[in-house]
């Protein structure tokens, strides 16, 4: 029998301050606010383009809300405190956007730099990168489609692949777990097709390279299955970080466009059960699929404790890592770790307004996710009331 352990809201907030815990309140109350939402991202948008001085409200607001700090020596003060409560870091330089070939060969050196910085240190297991971070998004969207390429193209897809196994080589030669985010379906089955290569050349003895699935796509149990065959037969082993899934409107909106099926699960409770399957499936199969459960669902996760306890696995078995973003599900990551698990957190960080798109999906995601604010609200104002003395539940 697994116990309820969500609710304790004294372990989940003990890092933030009074003062933390009220700017926390006011940013998810805004949050809140789809309307709020829209308006803001198009006021930064238009202040950015204008070069207007917003960078200090900016990162006095969001950006400390949801992200480590600018660099990765300023995010060390944040990792430290995580790790006294037992959560780990998984540090992400989220610059998005660009399609230059410098800035990818830049976006390259950092990620290096990081897998670098992780190395040796325990309160950082997992580095990760963004396939479209080190590359054109159309040249992803032409492999995925098999089209032939030109010349010129094969010589930037070529380079693409180079960066990704100097990411994926590096993390082996360093004994750092790397994470691969999942990104748009059509340009999904290339990246899917070069972190399956990367993971037959570095997961032969233990999971080195994890492919993200976004379980909102209704095939991803089916890919999951076949790419576990396919491991069996080859010799390696899968790493699968599974998520929800983050770019519904947007693949509904071009499936509708474009007049094909949409590959995303017809609702939101569809997508939990995907989720679930897949979850179930991996669990099934540990000797040769470790999993990175990126999730924010308070039933999944009890699903995945359930499991482990049925099956007698430890709570920190490396094949089994819970994660969730900084600055959201704290009642989740901090009750996990401190009953034992294995939980990290995804800290991202960057110069202010190289991490803006993060930042604004970060804020559309939460105001168009049925529950999640309001779930985070709920829990920031328990707290609230705990500390100020109008609490009367016991809290264990």
């Amino acid at each position: 029998m697994v116990t309820k352990i969500f609710n304790n809201t004294k372990r989940a907030f003990a890092l933030k301050s009074d003062k933390e815990l009220k700017k926390a309140l006011f940013i998810f109350g805004m949050m809140n606010r789809p309307t709020l939402v829209a308006v803001g991202t198009r006021m930064t948008n238009l202040a950015l383009k204008l070069n207007l001085p917003v960078d200090g409200l900016i990162k006095k607001t969001i950006f400390e809300m949801f992200c480590g700090g600018v660099s990765m020596k300023d995010c060390e003060p944040v990792m430290e405190k995580m790790y006294k409560m037992h959560v780990h870091s998984v540090l992400d330089f989220s610059k998005e956007g660009e399609d230059v070939e410098e800035v990818f060969d830049e976006t390259l050196k950092v990620k290096k730099d990081i897998v670098e910085f992780a190395n040796g240190k325990k309160q950082i297991p997992f580095t990760v990168f963004k396939p479209t971070g080190i590359g054109r998004f159309e040249i992803w969207e032409k492999v995925s489609s098999k089209e032939e390429l030109t010349k010129e193209e094969q010589e930037e897809w070529d380079r693409v692949r180079n960066r990704v196994d100097e990411i994926c080589k590096l993390a082996y030669d360093l004994d750092t777990r790397i994470l691969a985010d999942a990104e748009e379906s059509w340009m999904q089955d290339a990246a899917d097709d070069l972190l399956e290569e990367m993971m037959s050349k570095y997961n032969k003895e233990k999971v080195i390279v994890y492919n993200t699935l976004q379980c909102y796509r209704w095939d991803r149990l089916q890919y999951i299955k076949d790419l576990h065959k396919r491991a069996k037969n080859k010799g390696f082993k899968v790493g699968a970080k599974i998520v929800r899934g983050a770019y519904m409107e947007k693949e509904n909106a071009r499936a509708e466009k474009m007049g094909y099926p949409t590959p995303i699960c017809e609702d939101k409770e569809a997508t939990d059960v995907n989720f679930n399957a897949v979850l179930y499936y991996a669990m099934q199969n540990l000797e040769d699929i470790w999993l990175y459960i990126g999730t924010h669902n308070e039933v999944s996760t009890y699903l995945t404790m359930q499991l482990m306890d049925e099956k007698g696995i430890d709570k920190r078995d490396e094949r089994i890592w819970f994660s969730q973003l900084f600055g959201m599900s704290d009642h989740i990551t901090f009750n996990l770790a401190l009953n034992g698990f294995n939980a990290a957190k995804l800290v991202p960080f960057g110069p202010v307004k190289d991490v803006v798109p993060y930042l604004i999906r970060r804020a559309q995601e939460n105001s168009s996710v049925k529950g999640q604010t309001g779930r985070e609200l709920a829990l920031l104002r328990e707290e609230q009331d705990r500390r100020d003395g109008n609490f009367t539940k016991t809290i264990a």
